[in-house]
């Protein structure tokens, strides 16, 4: 198999890009950006989508659906930078709409590479789902993210977290801690340059296998 990952020019080309972040420079450019970064990112989306079958069979992996687009959507944000300075790829599951429920993620940017998974803005309805979720099920919960596998690759669940136990538990529920979360992430860095050795596609595949069961379990009660 091919070695996956990107060349050292890909990082170049982004510190290039945001020096230059408009569309008459990326047009004339785009050329490279295809071959440096787009389609390094969609030979890993393809191979995962093989990978997956073996640890994820509940993600989806294809170029369409989980690769980012460069432009950004500056509707709504004072910065109108048209063009986004990292590349990413998300994996959603299975019977959910994109951005409906947990699922796997990566990024490469100048600042470093982000690789991991979760959920990172439920709706107020699919945080109570898991938060009930959680409650009925705080054992394996706790197995997930509290096992040795899951600390030495994460360290400790990551997200958002109320200062108090939501309304409708009580106080000294076993889950209280996990119960005041309202996103649910397990992410590693790494140094931007990572992307660019051989060693790039493994770790991404070693952090994706150890994020999965939680993506897993956050999914359950959104499939119901």
């Amino acid at each position: 198999m091919k070695t996956l990952g990107f060349p050292p020019r890909a990082l170049t080309f982004l510190r290039a890009l945001k020096r230059n972040n408009d569309r008459e420079w990326f047009k004339t450019h785009k050329e490279q950006y295809d071959q440096l970064l787009r389609a390094p990112m969609i030979s890993m989306i393809e191979q995962l989508a093989v990978d997956f079958r073996s640890f994820a069979p509940d993600l989806v992996a294809s170029p369409n659906a989980s690769l980012y687009r460069i432009y950004r959507d500056t509707r709504f944000s004072e910065d109108k930078s048209p063009l986004k300075t990292h590349v990413a790829a998300m994996f959603p599951c299975r019977g959910l709409a994109k951005h409906q429920g947990a699922g796997l993620y990566f990024h490469v940017a100048l600042d470093g590479v982000w690789v991991g998974g979760g959920m990172y803005a439920p709706e107020t309805s699919q945080l109570q789902a898991e938060r009930d979720h959680i409650a009925g099920n705080i054992n394996r919960f706790r197995a997930i993210v509290e096992s040795s596998r899951f600390k030495r690759t994460f360290g400790t669940l990551d997200g958002e977290q109320l200062q108090r136990v939501p309304r409708g538990f009580p106080k000294d529920h076993p889950a209280s801690e996990y119960l005041k979360y309202r996103q649910f992430l397990a992410g590693k860095e790494f140094p931007a340059r990572f992307a660019c050795t051989p060693r790039f596609y493994a770790g991404v595949l070693g952090v994706f296998r150890e994020a999965a069961p939680l993506v897993r379990f956050l999914n359950e009660p959104l499939l119901k």
